[in-house]
């Protein structure tokens, strides 16, 4: 079993009430140019606040360079306007089920922080202050 530290927050940076799922996710990083093993991601929320598992927990994350080792990587879809500039863009549902999410990864890594992406990189992912809301 990896041990868990932190679990950090990230959004697809996909325009605001366009859907996506872990199937398209997984796509984007098993192909050219990434051409990764798998989704980066731990767990996805869908619009519709759906939560979707991605790579599996028990597998190292590539997600948040330097830090996939010791974390679990949690994304939203959204996360820029129409424009690509960064927004928060999460739906009523996407909030409570990002809440759930990390109410139950807390009961089972009771020692682990949460965190934005844009704490361990100059992103603006994942287009809201974690520390602040969370």
């Amino acid at each position: 079993m990896r041990k868990i530290e932190k679990i950090i927050i990230h959004c697809t940076a996909t325009k605001e009430n366009k859907d996506f799922d872990v199937e398209d996710i997984r796509k984007w990083h098993t192909s050219p140019p990434r051409n990764w093993s798998d989704i980066g991601y731990h767990y996805l929320i869908k619009l519709d606040g759906t939560i979707q598992e991605g790579r599996p927990v028990s597998r190292v994350g590539a997600h948040t360079r330097g830090h996939n080792k010791t974390s679990i990587g949690v994304c939203y879809v959204g996360g820029v306007d129409d424009e690509l500039n960064p927004k928060d863009t999460r739906t009523k549902a996407q909030r409570e089920a990002l809440n759930r999410l990390l109410l139950d990864l807390s009961q089972i890594y009771p020692e682990a922080t949460v965190h934005g992406h844009n704490e361990f990189s100059s992103k603006a992912c994942p287009s809201f202050d974690v520390q602040t809301e969370l």
